[in-house]
C-alpha cells in the first residue's frame, strides 16, 4: 500500500436521503474526527457477501466529531453501496483516518470543478476551500435529472453563481469544450464522475491544447462501457479456470481461487494489478485509467481490479508463481 491504514471503531450517527438513490451518512469515530483535506476519502469496513471488505468513499465534509459521506446505491456495483444502505443509525463501524489521492493545489488563478452524478462528493470540499481562499472557480455539476442530483440545494446556497447544475434529461447538454476555453491559461480542472464523461473531458482538454498534467481526476471503480456480467478467467500456466460473478472483480475472484495478484488502488489507476492477456473470447471492457487509449485498444494487458470480459472468457498470465515454480526443477 502507498500508506499505512490505521483503523478506528466508529458509530453511524445520522442518515439522510439527499437525492434519488443517494444517502448521506454521518459517522463519528471514537476519539473524534481528524481534519480532512479537500478531496480526501474515508475507508469503511463493510460486510459484503458475508465477509468483511473495505470500501472508500469521498468525504463531503468533517468537523471535530464526524465525517460525512454520500453514497449512491448501485445495482451493478460490487455490493458496498447495498451494504451501506442496509445500515441504520447507531450501527457500529470500523473506519480509517482520511487519506487523500486527489489533492487540490492552490497555486493557480482559476479552477473548473466538474462533477458527474455522485462524483460531486470530493468536489464539495474543494469548492468550499477555493471559496475560502478567495480563488476564482466554477463548479459544474452534471446529473441526469434534478431528482438524482445530490446536495444541489446546499451547493447553490454556498456558491451562488459559481455553481451551475446541468440536467441531461431536462435541457441543453453541457458544452464541455466551451467551458474549458473559458478557463484561464494557467487554470486547472478537477473532475470526478463516470468513465465516459472522463473520456469526453480528457478529449476536450486535449483539443484545447492544454497540458494534461492540469487535468486532475478521480474515477469510479464501477464505471465501464458495458453492463457487468459473469465471465470466466483462464490461467493456462496454472491450469486454473475461475468464474467471476457480475458483482465481484477479477482480482477478488482470483484471490479466492488462491491466485495472488499485487494491487493497491483497486480503482484502475495505479496499474499494479495489471496482467497479460493471452486470448479473449468476447470483448474486453477496460475500466481503468492507467493504460492509454492505444494500449486499451491493443488489449495486451488489463487491470484485474476493475476490467472485465463481456460475452465469454479471457485467458491471462500473471506474475504469481507458486513456490515450486519459483524453485524450479
Amino acid at each position: 500500500m502507498r500508506y499505512a491504514i490505521h483503523w478506528t471503531p466508529a458509530r453511524l450517527t445520522r442518515i439522510a436521503d439527499v437525492a434519488r438513490g443517494v444517502r448521506l451518512f454521518e459517522i463519528a469515530p471514537e476519539g473524534g474526527a481528524i481534519s480532512a483535506e479537500p478531496g480526501a476519502h474515508l475507508n469503511v469496513v463493510l460486510i459484503v457477501d458475508g465477509a468483511p471488505q473495505t470500501r472508500s468513499y469521498s468525504i463531503v465534509d468533517a468537523d471535530a466529531a464526524n465525517y460525512r459521506i454520500a453514497v449512491k446505491l448501485c445495482s451493478d456495483g460490487r455490493g458496498g453501496s447495498a451494504a451501506m444502505f442496509r445500515l441504520e443509525p447507531g450501527a457500529r463501524l470500523t473506519v480509517s483516518e482520511p487519506h487523500n489521492n486527489f489533492m487540490l493545489e492552490f497555486d493557480r488563478s482559476d479552477y473548473l470543478l466538474l462533477a458527474g452524478g455522485i462524483g460531486v462528493t470530493p468536489l464539495v470540499s474543494m469548492a468550499r476551500a477555493l471559496r475560502r481562499a478567495g480563488k476564482a472557480y466554477r463548479f459544474i455539476h452534471v446529473a441526469r435529472s434534478r431528482a438524482e442530483a445530490a446536495l444541489t440545494g446546499e451547493l447553490a446556497a454556498a456558491h451562488a453563481t459559481n455553481y451551475q447544475p446541468f440536467y441531461s434529461r431536462e435541457g441543453a447538454p453541457l458544452d464541455l469544450r466551451a467551458e474549458i476555453v473559458r478557463l484561464a491559461a494557467d487554470g486547472q480542472l478537477y473532475f470526478c464522475g463516470p468513465m465516459r464523461m472522463l473520456e469526453a473531458g480528457r478529449r476536450a482538454w486535449r483539443e484545447t491544447g492544454r497540458a494534461l498534467s492540469d487535468f486532475r481526476f478521480e474515477t469510479f471503480a464501477s464505471g465501464g462501457g458495458y453492463p457487468p456480467e459473469a465471465f470466466t478467467v483462464r490461467i493456462p500456466r496454472l491450469g486454473k479456470e475461475v468464474r467471476v460473478s457480475e458483482h465481484e472483480t477479477m482480482l477478488a475472484a482470483l484471490a479466492k481461487a488462491g491466485v495472488d495478484i499485487m494491487s493497491d488502488c483497486e480503482r484502475g489507476e495505479c496499474g499494479l494489478c495489471a496482467v497479460d492477456v493471452l486470448a479473449c473470447e468476447g470483448t474486453l471492457d477496460h475500466r481503468d485509467v492507467f493504460f492509454s487509449d492505444a494500449e486499451r485498444a491493443q488489449g495486451a494487458r488489463l487491470c484485474a481490479c476493475v476490467s472485465r470480459a463481456v460475452g465469454g472468457a479471457v485467458s491471462i498470465d500473471t506474475a504469481f508463481r507458486a513456490k515450486a515454480e519459483r524453485l524450479g526443477p
